[in-house]
């Protein structure tokens, strides 16, 4: 048979006495302080006029944004009958269940409502946000991998996994290909082009590049993911995944098109 068995890999990092305290959990976690670290850096190296304080609340924002907007966007996209059923269910977030594009406007919601409270330009802020939340992206793609789910569809390549939860049938570890793409080569290409003068200059740019290679690799990677067993297939071959990341192609690619031509005029 093709592939490689799942790792005995628990989904609990570890115990404190009755409270398990889950990879998952912790991926957004690291994400959120290695990104809070980085920003701090990035604020004192091209001195962005962003105090120690304004930071710390910035932080305190997009936190609630990924967690309030994530979770919410899960139910509502991905949720299904289950979670009408036992809408308590909302609050157990440690358990996996977040959505990307939820979270994203989520962050979209507090971003503006914090830049409107401290006066500073929202796209300004948006554009040091993307910067990092490739990491968030990466962490979160791994422990989707711990926890055994959001495997891929069954195939004969010769990397293949054999999840539990997936039957134990050879799949392709899309979480790691997601992961790959969406954390690994999006920071680098982001954070590569922050590097120029003229970029960060052109406020929004940056941003409308996160979204625009997101909803790219987001609907290619969606060609090698099983869908959610409780949405299935949209008009026969389309999953809810490239339904939701196909605005965001449009927005990035206006966003940057308008960009361009103001900067040329």
């Amino acid at each position: 048979m093709n592939g490689f068995d799942f790792p005995q890999i628990s989904p609990i990092m570890f115990s404190l006495g009755p409270l398990d305290i889950r990879w998952y959990s912790m991926a957004y976690l690291f994400g959120i302080i290695i990104g809070w670290i980085l920003l701090n850096r990035n604020v004192k190296k091209y001195d962005l006029k962003l105090s120690k304080e304004n930071v710390e609340d910035l932080v305190f924002y997009i936190t609630l944004g990924i967690v309030i907007g994530g979770r919410l966007g899960y139910v509502i996209f991905y949720g299904g009958a289950a979670f009408w059923m036992n809408p308590l269910q909302v609050f157990e977030v440690w358990k996996g269940g977040m959505s990307f594009h939820g979270g994203v406007l989520g962050v979209i919601a507090a971003t503006y409502l914090f830049a409107r409270k401290i006066n500073y330009k929202f796209l300004a802020l948006t554009d040091l946000i993307v910067l990092y939340a490739p990491i968030g992206l990466f962490l979160g793609r791994l422990a989707n991998f711990v926890n055994d789910e959001l495997w891929g569809r069954v195939t004969d390549v010769a990397w293949a996994v054999r999840f539990p939860n997936g039957g134990y049938l050879p799949r392709h570890p899309s979480q790691l290909y997601e992961a790959f793409f969406e954390g690994i080569v999006m920071f680098c290409l982001l954070n590569f082009l922050w590097r120029y003068e003229k970029v960060r200059k052109m406020q929004g740019c940056v941003s409308a590049l996160f979204v625009l290679l997101y909803g790219i690799f987001r609907i290619s990677m969606e060609q090698f993911r099983e869908p959610d067993i409780q949405m299935g297939y949209f008009f026969t071959y389309f999953t809810m995944g490239q339904i939701l990341s196909l605005p965001l192609i449009i927005l990035g690619a206006g966003v940057l098109f308008y960009l361009f031509k103001k900067q040329r005029a």
